[in-house]
C-alpha cells in the first residue's frame, strides 16, 4: 500500500523517518524536533490574509456578476465559475490545513478527512478547467471573429459539465482517504507517546494505483490545460500583432486594442495560477522520488508554504480582474450603494461598455459621489 500527496493535497503527509531516526527520537538520543512560534504565527496570519482577501474578493466579483445581467456574457460566467471554486477552497481547505498542520495530527473526524481532499481536489479541476474555457473563447472570438460564437447558455451547460467532470475525477479520495494511527505506531517499542494520535492519509492498494492517479492528475490538472491555454494565448497574441493595415487599425482600432488588453489581463490570470501551483507540485514530485531532500523538522512548515502559495491563486482573480479594473471598482461601490439605499425607490441606471462586458451606474451616484437621491 502507499500513500502520497499532490496538486489536490490540502494535508501535509507525514514525515518519513528511517527507522533508526525514530528509535533514536523515541530512545531520548536524537533533540525531537521543536515546534516554532514564528512558525505557526506566520501561518496563522499569513492564511488568514489569503483567506480574507480571497473570500471577500471573489464574493465581490459573483455578486457584481449575478447582480448585472448585462455582464453575464460569457467570458463572465467563466470569471464566476472560477470565483465559486476559489469560495470554496477559502471556507474548507486553507482552515484545515492550518489546523492540520499545528496540530500535526488529525482531529477533524472521518467526514472531514475523506471530505477536504475531494473538495480540493474538485476546486482546482474546476480552476484550472474554467480558464481553459476562458482561453477557448478569447481564441474564438479573436481568431474567428466572424464564425460561431458561444452563447451564454453554452457556457452555463459547460459550467456544469465541469463540476460533473471534477467531482468525478476525485471520487478516489473518498474511496483512499483513511483516518489512520499508522504513521505514529511503525516501531514496536516499550512506550510510543504518539499511540493515539491519528492521521489524515491517502492508503492506495498498491503503489501501481497510486502513481497512476497521480500521473493522471498532474497532467490533467496542470500540464496539458496549460499546455492548451497557452497555445490559445499565444495565436491571440500573434494575431494581434500582425493587424499591421493602417486602414483597418483606423477602423478597429478601439476594439483591437481592448481585444488586447482584456487578453493580456487573462493571460495574466493563467500564469500566476501557474506560478502558484507550481512550488506545491516540485514539492510533491520530490516527496515521491526523493524524501530524504525534505528536512524532517522542517516538512509540514514548507508543505504549508508550497500549500499557501498555491492557495494564493484564490487572490489572483479578483485583484487582477477586478481591484485594477476601475470599471469593477465602480461596480462594487454601484452594489453597495445599491444595498444601502434599499428603502428608496429604484435608482435609475445607465449601461456603459467595458472590454467584453456592459455595467449599470447609477447616475445618482455619479452626479453625487454618494449619498442616497432624496424622495420626490
Amino acid at each position: 500500500a502507499g500513500t502520497q500527496t499532490r496538486l489536490a493535497s490540502v494535508l501535509p503527509p507525514p514525515p518519513k523517518r528511517s527507522e533508526g531516526e525514530q528509535l533514536s527520537l523515541l530512545e531520548g538520543n536524537e533533540v525531537p524536533c521543536s515546534d516554532s512560534v514564528g512558525h505557526g504565527t506566520f501561518l496563522i496570519v499569513a492564511y488568514s490574509a489569503v483567506i480574507a482577501v480571497g473570500l471577500i474578493g471573489n464574493l465581490c466579483l459573483v455578486c457584481v456578476i449575478v447582480q448585472q445581467k448585462e455582464m453575464r456574457n460569457v467570458t463572465n460566467i467563466f470569471i464566476a465559475n472560477l470565483s465559486c471554486s476559489d469560495i470554496l477552497m477559502s471556507l474548507v481547505c486553507m482552515p484545515i490545513t492550518v489546523i492540520y498542520t499545528l496540530m500535526d495530527r488529525w482531529i477533524l473526524g472521518e467526514v472531514l478527512c475523506k471530505a477536504s481532499p475531494f473538495v480540493q481536489c474538485a476546486s482546482v479541476t474546476v480552476s484550472i478547467l474554467s480558464l481553459a474555457w476562458i482561453a477557448l473563447e478569447r481564441h474564438q472570438l479573436i481568431i474567428n471573429p466572424t464564425g460561431w460564437k458561444p452563447a451564454a447558455s453554452h457556457a452555463y451547460l459547460a459550467v456544469a459539465l465541469t463540476w460533473a467532470v471534477a467531482c468525478f475525477i476525485s471520487l478516489p479520495f473518498l474511496s483512499f482517504t483513511v483516518l489512520t494511527n499508522e504513521p505514529f505506531r511503525n516501531l514496536s517499542l516499550p512506550f510510543n507517546p504518539f499511540a493515539d494520535h491519528l492521521a489524515c492519509i491517502e492508503h492506495w492498494p498498491s503503489d501501481e494505483q497510486r502513481l497512476t492517479y497521480t500521473t493522471f492528475l498532474l497532467l490533467f490538472q496542470y500540464c496539458l490545460p496549460l499546455c492548451l491555454i497557452m497555445a490559445c494565448y499565444f495565436r491571440i497574441f500573434l494575431r494581434l500583432q500582425r493587424r499591421k493595415d493602417m486602414v483597418e487599425r483606423a477602423k478597429e482600432g478601439s476594439r483591437a486594442t481592448s481585444h488586447r488588453r482584456v487578453s493580456v489581463m487573462l493571460a495574466c490570470l493563467v500564469v500566476a495560477f501557474a506560478a502558484c501551483w507550481l512550488p506545491l507540485t516540485v514539492f510533491n514530485a520530490l516527496y515521491d522520488w526523493d524524501h530524504e531532500k525534505i528536512p524532517v523538522c522542517y516538512h509540514n512548515f514548507i508543505f504549508s508554504l508550497c500549500h499557501l502559495t498555491a492557495m494564493a491563486s484564490t487572490c489572483t482573480n479578483p485583484i487582477a480582474y477586478g481591484f485594477l479594473n476601475s470599471n469593477f471598482q465602480k461596480e462594487v461601490k454601484a452594489l453597495l450603494y445599491r444595498c444601502s439605499c434599499s428603502g428608496h425607490e429604484k435608482d435609475k441606471y445607465e449601461s456603459f461598455p467595458l472590454s467584453t462586458v456592459s455595467t449599470e451606474i447609477s447616475k445618482a451616484s455619479l452626479r453625487s459621489g454618494g449619498g442616497c437621491p432624496e424622495e420626490l
